[in-house]
């Protein structure tokens, strides 16, 4: 079965196989979700995403979730918004290579941030169309994969962008 959820809270405290770390290209740690991330994970992430050779913009790499309750921690780099159609595009590989790294690696419930919605200034609406859009999309194309996809939505702005950009997307949730 697949599902879509919208969770309002702290993604480093959900209980799924896999969370989403919104990195940038180094994959050393920063702000926002990305340093919480690594807080709470511990050194050993730090120490196996140093084996990883950084990430491009749109890709995605995986590692252990160490003291996460997530098993594991999918990397994705996105794009720093300059309004170019570019952006589009490496936002929406930014979910679809996470999906397909999942599927990869038999994961069967993950949690989104809002990529490059923080300090990378992609206004949040267009960016939360773009991730409903594409996972909607992915989930289609593998219908036979059961996964849970859960948004992590920090503030309750995010989230009420979440619910209504579904809405009108007529995106089924719960």
């Amino acid at each position: 079965m697949q599902k879509i959820l919208f969770d309002l809270g702290d993604i480093t405290k959900l209980d799924c196989d896999a969370i989403v770390n919104a990195a940038n290209k180094t994959l050393l740690g920063g702000g926002g979700v990305d340093g919480a991330i690594h807080r709470v994970a511990g050194r050993e992430l730090l120490a196996e995403c140093r084996t990883l050779g950084g990430c491009n913009t749109g890709e995605a790499k995986i590692t252990k979730g160490y003291k996460l309750k997530a098993k594991y921690v999918i990397h994705t780099v996105g794009p720093i918004y300059s309004g170019k159609d570019s952006d589009a595009t490496d936002l929406a590989n930014c979910y679809k290579n996470s999906l397909d790294l999942a599927k990869k690696y038999d994961i069967h419930s993950i949690a989104f941030p809002a990529i490059s919605t923080g300090v990378y200034h992609y206004p949040l609406e267009e960016a939360t169309r773009i991730a409903l859009t594409t996972i909607d999309n992915w989930l289609k194309a593998n219908a036979d994969y059961d996964i849970e996809v859960i948004f992590s939505c920090f503030d309750k702005r995010t989230y009420s962008v979440y619910i209504d950009i579904a809405k009108k997307l007529n995106i089924t949730f719960i």
